[in-house]
């Protein structure tokens, strides 16, 4: 099993930057994959970013691509948010996929790769 437990969500103007952090009991980075969603009101859960492997590999999702990073320590990972819009505003979870073996990285961006879920931090992004 493994627990996550989300933090640094919060209201933002636009333009402006949040960091979100997800720690993951359990977890190392060889073991772990760790990705970022988001769900806004009555839209589907929409992928955001993953990362894997000992090396760093990253993923990200369109919309966000050039103004989101994801990082992580160990067990822990980040979602640093720049140039917030106020269409990033939505509910941020941290996921976890344990699957041993080669995944294509088109497969991070789905929900049903990801076994564990955190309970999600609001986002708000004022015009």
């Amino acid at each position: 099993q493994v627990q996550l437990v989300e933090s640094g969500g919060g209201l933002v103007q636009a333009g402006g930057s949040l960091r979100l952090s997800c720690a993951a009991s359990t977890c190392t980075l060889a073991r772990c994959a760790m990705a970022w969603f988001r769900q806004a009101p009555e839209k589907e859960r929409e992928f955001v970013a993953a990362i894997w492997s000992s090396a760093g590999a990253t993923e990200y999702g369109d919309s966000v691509k050039s103004r989101f990073t994801i990082s992580r320590n160990n067990a822990k990972v980040f979602l640093q948010m720049s140039s917030l819009k106020p269409e990033d505003t939505a509910v941020y979870y941290c996921a976890v996929d344990k699957t041993i073996g080669y995944i294509p990285p088109s497969r991070r961006r789905s929900v049903d790769q990801y076994g564990y879920w955190g309970q999600g931090t609001q986002v708000t992004v004022s015009s």
